[in-house]
């Protein structure tokens, strides 16, 4: 039977093992990217996978004074869209890194 430091030694090389890996995860989410769309596509927000928003495009047939509050609702929507599908990504990516680790449901990582 191991001693006790034995495995205290192996449990901080699984923890430093499982940050690393987390690190890593979180440096490829920025690099990941997704793309929100409205109004049938005349309006798309593109985000890294963090959530940080990478560019706006707007279609020029809504680029009238008369236009202006669907344009703003579509705007909305767009970066709603791309939130969510940032979001999707990033549980997936740290699924990668967590399973098998015993995390209770809605347990979200990093912290």
């Amino acid at each position: 039977m191991k001693d006790m430091n034995d495995l205290m030694a192996m449990a901080q090389n699984m923890a430093q093992s499982i940050q690393s890996d987390m690190d890593k995860a979180q440096a490829n989410l920025d690099a990941i990217e997704v793309e929100g769309v409205s109004g049938g596509g005349l309006v798309k927000v593109r985000a890294s996978a963090k959530g940080r928003i990478v560019g706006v495009a707007i279609d020029q047939t809504l680029l009238q004074p008369s236009e202006k509050q669907m344009l703003e609702d579509l705007i909305a929507a767009a970066f709603n869209d791309a939130r969510t599908k940032a979001d999707a990504v990033s549980t997936d990516e740290m699924k990668k890194v967590t399973s098998g680790l015993p995390l209770p449901p809605g347990f979200k990582l990093p912290f």
